[in-house]
């Protein structure tokens, strides 16, 4: 799965990533997503206005390579995972998600580089 946000889970959350643990392929993202403090801890972690936890430093210093692999050797529950939280952060925090997309994709590459994935999945990212 090709989606500019496989950022966010990799942006946002948790179980992406290049070389990261299988041990995140058993994160229940549906209780991060409806934990406010859980969601908040990552979010500002990864937005740069928190502190890390250990979790969610090892993501962010992933995040970028992630993303400009394309998530290639992220596994199949880890995709799926960032799908979710992709589209939970655009229906349910756009905001937050806009905060994230310009600390890690500045230029818009990603954004237009996964647009045509996005949209087959039905990732609404206008």
């Amino acid at each position: 799965m090709k989606t500019f946000l496989e950022f966010l889970c990799i942006s946002c959350l948790l179980t992406l990533a290049m070389g990261v643990p299988a041990r995140y392929d058993n994160i229940n993202i549906d209780e991060v997503l409806s934990s406010q403090r859980l969601y908040r801890k990552y979010f500002d972690c990864l937005a740069n206005i928190g502190k890390c936890t250990p979790d969610g430093k090892e993501l962010k210093e992933l995040l970028p390579e992630v993303l400009a692999s394309d998530c290639g050797k992220c596994n199949e529950r880890q995709k799926q995972g960032a799908e979710k939280v992709i589209k939970f952060m655009l229906e349910k925090k756009p905001d937050d998600f806009s905060v994230l997309e310009k600390i890690y994709d500045p230029d818009g590459a990603y954004r237009k580089k996964f647009a045509t994935e996005a949209e087959k999945r039905g990732i609404k990212l206008s």
